[in-house]
């Protein structure tokens, strides 16, 4: 079975993830106002992206034939806080400065909602990334470079940022922003035809 992919986000991450595994995806950005409820970041993120797919599958749902609707969200945690998207340069280099020389982990949910059936489905996926240690100078240098801004956790670990990364554990791809191994694995496991 073949069907169509629906992305609930207008990140270029996760469109060019399903782009190398041979899925072509309609974006439809999700336009809802997000509201936090969970504590912990696996369920933050999962609810986030429920809330995504959730809104973008209203506008879609009467569609003919199989379909997926896939909602994402990404957050990274240090000492149990919460790093989004940077609202400044300032905001960037601090939060670089709290993930220089240690480990933090990199939390995506993943929301997605089949057609006709309505069969829902969520996860989340964590990776543990450990980030060398960084001189002042470095953090500028990348904020400088206006890769952080659009980021969780303000760095990009397929970006320049690279440069800092001393290991990880778990899915690199999680980290960019979609764990398409499990996506991938979730539609197979229903019939889905990817090859």
């Amino acid at each position: 079975m073949n069907g169509l992919v629906v992305l609930a986000s207008a990140s270029p991450r996760r469109r060019e993830l399903l782009h190398q595994v041979g899925l072509m995806p309609e974006i439809i950005p999700s336009r809802i106002k997000e509201a936090v409820t969970g504590r912990e970041p696996g369920q933050i993120v999962q609810e986030l992206s429920r809330q995504k797919a959730e809104d973008v599958f209203s506008v879609c749902e009467k569609r003919e034939g199989p379909m997926v609707v896939i909602g994402a969200d990404t957050v990274v945690s240090v000492d149990g806080k919460i790093l989004g998207k940077p609202g400044s340069e300032a905001e960037a280099v601090q939060m670089i400065g709290l993930l220089q020389g240690r480990e933090h982990q990199v939390y995506t949910g993943v929301f997605m909602i089949f057609g006709p059936s309505g069969e829902r489905l969520a996860f989340a996926e964590r990776t543990d990334v450990q980030v060398c240690p960084m001189s002042r100078e470095q953090i500028a240098w990348y904020v400088a470079t206006g890769e952080p801004m659009d980021k969780a956790g303000a760095y990009g670990i397929q970006g320049y940022f690279a440069a800092f990364i001393e290991g990880i554990r778990g899915d690199y791809n999680n980290v960019v922003g979609l764990p398409v191994g499990r996506v991938c694995r979730e539609l197979m496991g229903r019939g889905w035809r990817l090859f």
